[in-house]
């Protein structure tokens, strides 16, 4: 049996999915995809991994919010880190984020990734989410 952390990543985009899949897995993870929202979530239920990284936009605008927020709410999901990762401040010049209750609320996310994924930007967010749940 693996002692490698499972990290569950959930992107529309089979390009980015299998770029971003290599890249994690050279860090050390296991990575298991799925390619949209309500994959995602079924394979969340069924694998219960230790991250999950979420595609903000897949088959709607907000699939990512959707997806993380019933994350969230699930009790395996309360205790792992959930990112979102997307092109959108890119793409539309907004910044997206969680700065006033009722956006904390919402955003059920506990950080941000920008495309393209800055591997090790990413493992330093990861392991230190590990680090305060020891």
């Amino acid at each position: 049996m693996s002692n490698k952390k499972k990290i569950l990543l959930v992107d529309d985009d089979l390009d980015l999915l299998e770029q971003n899949k290599i890249l994690i897995e050279s860090k050390g993870y296991e990575v298991i995809t799925a390619t949209s929202g309500k994959e995602g979530f079924e394979t969340f239920k069924k694998v219960k991994p230790d991250a999950c990284v979420v595609d903000l936009i897949m088959e709607e605008h907000d699939s990512g919010f959707i997806l993380c927020y019933r994350i969230k709410k699930e009790e395996h999901g309360k205790n792992i880190p959930v990112f979102i990762l997307t092109s959108a401040t890119y793409d539309t010049g907004f910044k997206f984020g969680a700065s006033t209750t009722e956006e904390k609320e919402w955003i059920k996310a506990d950080a941000l990734l920008n495309k393209p994924v800055i591997i090790e930007e990413f493992v330093q967010k990861l392991e230190a989410f590990f680090e305060l749940k020891k």
